[in-house]
């Protein structure tokens, strides 16, 4: 099966404990797809500036990801450099400049507007509305989204939420959209909306699924290092829905998979920076980590 993803492609400077990188590829729909291609292949539409480097388009050939949706304007690719500190769960940004991603205004060719699985990845609501009125019948449609866009442009997100299948959102935009402090009650809050399922990212903790069929937790690999933790949330969902595409369910038991796969493939690639542990991997490094997964969460 093929998944569309529609999202940023970034050139990300970093700075962690662990060290630093300078204008490495980064960007929500970059690590999603490169996760999601372990399982199906991937659509993938963004834009970025004419000085792209050569090197980072070879990453997604490489990936044998369709780059046909892959605009390229006059102008320079977005940018973001952050800072992470000792606490990996807090971080600094530096520095954001949109550069031709302000322009973004997602245009699906003809032949991704039959596609069954869409990936929104972290994008104005108002764009990834445009994107649903491009695809035909999606079977299956999962979206993610932020606080800025809770706080900004909550009427479009509203909008968005009873039209797609599953939405991601980390504990703190789960209780922003909601107005529920305890996770469980704003989990049983977004399932109201009209969802099949709402994952609520916890960062090292790991992952809960909320499901009209019950409750599941998705724990973090115990790592004794985590050099870079930029876009493991990405990584997740692209894992996430490029496992449910390949099952072809959208069955409680394929969603608690895909989610134990999620966290897998976003165990990876916290271990180095930018993409490089996730182009190091092989699907057999991916299994041998899903039966560790099965001993963390078996008793």
């Amino acid at each position: 099966m093929t998944v569309l993803i529609v999202g940023s492609i970034a050139l990300d400077t970093i700075e962690t404990p662990a060290g630093k990188v300078f204008e490495v590829l980064g960007g929500a729909a970059t690590y999603s797809s490169v996760a999601c291609s372990f399982f199906s292949k991937v659509q993938v539409v963004g834009v970025v500036g004419q000085d792209f480097p050569a090197r980072h388009e070879k990453i997604f050939a490489l990936k044998k990801i369709d780059t046909q949706g892959l605009v390229k304007l006059q102008g320079k690719t977005f940018r973001w450099e952050g800072k992470y500190f000792t606490d990996l769960n807090k971080r600094e940004t530096l520095r954001t400049e949109l550069n031709v991603f302000e322009k973004f205004s997602p245009e699906l060719p003809e032949n991704y507007k039959k596609t069954d699985y869409v990936f929104l990845a972290n994008i104005h609501p108002s764009l990834q509305l445009k994107v649903l009125d491009q695809v035909e019948k999606p079977k299956l449609v999962v979206a993610d989204t932020m606080n800025l866009w809770i706080r900004t442009a909550r009427k479009d997100l509203d909008k968005l939420i009873p039209k797609v299948d599953i939405l991601m959102l980390n504990d703190e935009e789960a209780r922003m959209v909601t107005g529920e402090y305890s996770l469980a009650r704003a989990g049983r809050k977004l399932l109201e909306q009209g969802l099949l399922a709402a994952v609520i990212k916890r960062g090292e903790h790991g992952a809960t699924v909320f499901s009209r069929q019950g409750v599941f937790f998705a724990p973090a690999y115990p790592l004794e290092e985590v050099k870079d933790p930029t876009g493991a949330g990405d990584t997740f969902a692209g894992g996430f829905i490029g496992y449910l595409a390949k099952s072809r369910s959208k069955s409680f038991g394929a969603i608690k998979s895909a989610a134990i796969y999620g966290s897998v493939l976003a165990s990876f690639a916290v271990q180095e920076f930018s993409l490089r542990r996730l182009l190091q991997i092989k699907p057999r490094d991916i299994e041998k980590r899903f039966k560790e997964f099965r001993k963390l969460v078996s008793f």
